[in-house]
């Protein structure tokens, strides 16, 4: 076999420098349940308490809600600590937008606009076959369609009235 070849296998699987132990196997790192109980004693020393009978909790994004139902909420208003522990559902503004309006503050005033302006243009009751909604552009944008008269036919009864 090639010296240089072996050495350079040899040098691959050391765990040191030169002179230091062979690596016998690949160890694999289990962090999944120990990261939580982690967690769980970080809130317990912080002192988290649970809070009860909340159905729903809804994280408002830009234009996205995160949703949770019947989650898990622990609080500290001292250490200003929240804990939300569920399944979260990303969902649009406006597919939720009925039944959360008391929920919306003052910081989110620019997104009802935004969404009210699109309701207005697009109602939503209107879709396509393909399930997005309908693009229709505005009346006042569009040229109106003469009818029964070109242009060179008007301008000829203006300049003959005139």
């Amino acid at each position: 076999m090639n010296v240089e070849r072996l050495q350079k296998m040899a040098g691959a699987v050391r765990t040191g420098g030169k002179g230091s132990m062979r690596r016998k196997k690949k160890s694999v790192h289990k962090t999944t349940t120990t990261d939580d109980k982690r967690l769980q004693s970080t809130l317990k020393r912080i002192g988290v308490n649970a809070i009860p009978a909340i159905e729903e909790v809804n994280i408002f994004k830009d234009d996205s809600v995160i949703q949770f139902q019947n989650p898990k909420v622990q609080a500290s208003i001292a250490a200003n600590t929240w804990v939300i522990s569920g399944s979260p559902q990303t969902k649009k503004l406006q597919d939720l937008l009925p039944s959360i309006l008391n929920q919306l503050g003052p910081d989110n005033l620019e997104n009802i606009k935004k969404l009210a302006e699109q309701f207005h243009k697009h109602p939503p009751g209107r879709t396509s076959e393909a399930g997005g909604a309908i693009l229709e552009e505005d009346d006042d944008e569009d040229v109106p369609e003469l009818v029964g008269e070109t242009f060179e036919a008007a301008s000829e009864t203006q300049t003959a009235a005139a």
